[in-house]
C-alpha cells in the first residue's frame, strides 16, 4: 500500500506583518514552544547540522543565504507567496546599503498580502515618498494658501513642477491628511503628523536622507539669517546617551506644541535631529598601563654660539 505524502503544516504566524525576519522566527518559535517544540526539533526538520542554528539566527549571530532562507520558510510551513516574501525579507534585512534595501523594499511592497496587512505603513510610505508632500501639507496652514498647483510649485524650495504639486494634493486628499472645510478651502485633517522618536520603515530612512541632503544644500543656498545650522561633538557614557535621546525627544514634542500654538503660520521650515556615534564604545576596554618612569640622567649638549 503506497505511503500517503505528509501534509504540510500551515504556519501559525502571519509573516506579512513583519519587517524583520528574525522577529518573525522568534514569534514562530515562541508560538510552537508550548507544544514541545525546540531548536533541535527545528534543526532536524530543516536538515541542519547545528541543533541551535535557529537560535543563532534569531539572536543575530548567523545570517541566512537565499537557499537557507528558502529552507527555513519551508520548515516554518510558509506557502508559496509567504515563502517568497520571507526570502525577500531576509535579503532586505541583510542588505549592505540603502540602494539594495530600496530594491528589496519595492519587492516586499509588491506582495498583495503585505499591502493588505500593512495599509497604514504603506500610507506613511506614500506620504514620505517625496519631501514636498509634508511641506505642502504644512503650507496649507498659511492664510495665503491657494489650491493652485502653479502657486504651490513656485512657493516651495526648491521649486517643483505644477504637475507634481497637483499629484501631491491628490495624494494628501486620498490619505486623509488634507480635507475640505465648510468654506470649501483645503485644510489639515489633523494638525500634527509625527513619525515618532524612531522608526525602522524604509520610507522613513529615505525621507530623513532627503532632508539631510536639503540641509546640506541650505548651507550654501539659503542666507544665514533664514537658517540655523550647528552641531556638537560629545563624549558620553551609555546612561548619558540615553538621557540625551530623552532630551531630544522631549524637545521634539515641545516644538510640535509650539507649532500648534502659532496663530499666523506663513512659511514651512524643516528641523532635523541627528544623533550618531563617531567612535566605538570603549566602556569595556581596559585602561592603558601607566607609563614607565624613566631614570633621569644628565646629558651634556654642545652648542655653538654664532657671533
Amino acid at each position: 500500500m503506497p505511503t500517503k505524502p505528509r501534509k504540510r503544516l500551515r504556519c501559525p504566524i502571519d509573516v506579512f506583518r513583519y519587517h524583520d525576519y528574525r522577529a518573525f522566527l522568534a514569534a514562530y518559535y515562541e508560538h510552537k514552544k508550548p507544544q514541545g517544540f525546540s531548536y533541535r526539533a527545528f534543526a532536524n526538520a530543516a536538515g541542519l547540522g547545528a541543533p541551535n542554528y535557529l537560535q543563532l539566527v534569531i539572536q543575530g549571530r548567523r545570517n541566512l543565504t537565499a537557499d537557507m532562507a528558502r529552507r527555513f520558510a519551508e520548515t516554518c510551513g510558509l506557502g508559496t507567496d509567504a515563502a517568497d516574501y520571507f526570502v525577500t525579507l531576509v535579503a532586505f534585512n541583510q542588505a549592505s546599503d540603502n540602494q539594495e534595501r530600496n530594491r528589496h523594499y519595492e519587492k516586499l511592497s509588491g506582495f498583495r498580502r503585505y499591502r493588505r496587512a500593512q495599509k497604514l505603513e504603506l500610507s506613511e510610505a506614500a506620504y514620505h515618498s517625496r519631501g514636498y508632500l509634508p511641506a505642502i501639507r504644512e503650507l496649507a496652514l498659511s492664510a495665503s494658501f491657494r489650491e493652485d498647483p502653479e502657486w504651490i510649485a513656485e512657493r516651495l524650495w526648491p521649486p517643483i513642477k505644477p504637475s507634481e504639486a497637483r499629484q501631491a494634493l491628490d495624494t494628501l486628499l486620498e490619505l486623509g491628511l488634507l480635507e475640505r472645510g465648510p468654506d470649501g478651502r483645503l485644510r489639515q485633517a489633523t494638525r500634527v503628523v509625527s513619525t515618532g522618536p524612531e522608526t525602522a520603515g524604509m520610507h522613513i530612512t529615505n525621507y530623513h536622507a532627503e532632508m539631510m541632503q536639503r540641509a546640506s544644500a541650505a548651507m550654501t543656498l539659503v542666507p544665514a539669517r533664514e537658517r540655523d545650522i550647528s552641531s556638537l561633538t560629545l563624549c558620553l557614557g551609555s546612561d548619558g546617551i540615553a538621557r540625551l535621546k530623552e532630551r531630544i525627544q522631549a524637545f521634539r514634542r515641545e516644538l510640535l506644541e509650539l507649532a500648534e500654538g502659532d496663530g499666523q503660520p506663513s512659511q514651512v521650515v524643516q528641523v532635523n535631529f541627528q544623533l550618531f556615534p563617531l567612535s566605538r564604545d570603549t566602556a569595556k576596554d581596559a585602561p592603558p598601563a601607566p607609563p614607565e618612569t624613566e631614570t633621569e640622567t644628565e646629558t651634556e649638549t654642545e652648542t655653538e654660539e654664532y657671533v
